[in-house]
């Protein structure tokens, strides 16, 4: 979702947007400042679709396909252009982050279409990375089509068989909105997801008329079986709490492997910043992308 601080939309010292559109282009300009270019990526178009590449000065053992997070209507690639180039050189992959098209400009399923049409690129050998075995992964709204990408694969381009991992961090599973997203949740932490961001993503992600509840637009309500491994990664803090943890119950209970990694207190977005739990959310991270590419 739309991991942006409090004061980016109308904590002190700025005043509260008057409109959702003034709303969305504070939030983008917030975004913009988390941007920074590696010099090891390369702009490129994958199955037509905008996308920053990543390739190993090594043979390649094959390649993580990132979404990056937003709410599914903010951000770019470029807020994770190190951390790609950094999970190139260390794990000697290719990396393909999807510059997906965003909502409310673009709403659903215009999205989703550009990470599946990228999927299919990498998958078919047509985007010039290793297509025989990938791992899917993203943060927040890229945890969304991440889980929504793997199951269109699956159902629509019938090559689940070569995605060996899904990297699910922090994601959005249910537009409709858990408990924990409209404000149940187990710690008092403040976090920096709002109680309302539930009801906000699904009137301006969401085409009018369409059910939130569809499998095809909230990965939590479809069959999850035939999925490959995945890890979720969440705090106990964070307004998404419960869609990884439903999520994850549900990944099991149709037989697909899946493991769990919940931080006490910690919030949307933490592993980002610069504390002891945040180094072992991302060295689990780490330990599960090894694991996946060495299958």
């Amino acid at each position: 979702m739309a991991g942006v601080v409090r004061e980016a939309i109308g904590g002190p010292g700025r005043s509260a947007p008057a409109t959702a559109e003034e709303r969305i282009a504070q939030q983008r300009a917030a975004m913009e400042a988390l941007e920074s270019r590696s010099p090891d990526g390369h702009d490129e178009e994958v199955g037509g679709v905008p996308c920053r590449v990543f390739r190993p000065r090594v043979q390649s053992r094959g390649t993580y396909l990132h979404f990056h997070g937003g709410a599914m209507m903010l951000g770019s690639p470029l807020m994770n252009d190190v951390q790609n180039a950094d999970i190139c050189r260390r794990f000697s992959v290719d990396v393909v982050s999807v510059d997906y098209r965003l909502a409310p400009e673009h709403r659903f399923p215009a999205g989703a279409d550009d990470c599946l049409a990228a999927a299919d690129a990498v998958l078919s050998g047509r985007a010039g990375v290793t297509g025989e075995k990938v791992v899917v992964g993203g943060e927040s709204a890229g945890g969304y089509f991440a889980a929504l990408t793997a199951l269109r694969i699956r159902d629509e381009l019938d090559a689940i068989d070569r995605v060996c991992g899904a990297n699910l961090v922090f994601g959005v599973y249910d537009v409709a909105g858990t408990p924990s997203n409209r404000g149940s949740r187990p710690s008092d932490v403040t976090d920096i997801l709002d109680d309302d961001t539930s009801g906000f993503v699904e009137d301006y992600y969401l085409p009018a008329g369409a059910d939130p509840r569809d499998p095809a637009v909230s990965p939590l309500y479809a069959r999850l079986d035939r999925l490959p491994a995945a890890r979720f990664t969440v705090g106990t803090a964070d307004h998404l709490l419960d869609d990884s943890l439903f999520m994850h119950a549900r990944w099991l209970s149709f037989g697909s492997p899946a493991e769990l990694a919940v931080y006490p207190d910690c919030v949307h977005g933490f592993t980002m910043m610069p504390t002891a739990l945040a180094k072992h959310a991302t060295a689990g991270i780490d330990d599960f992308l090894e694991r996946a590419f060495s299958v």
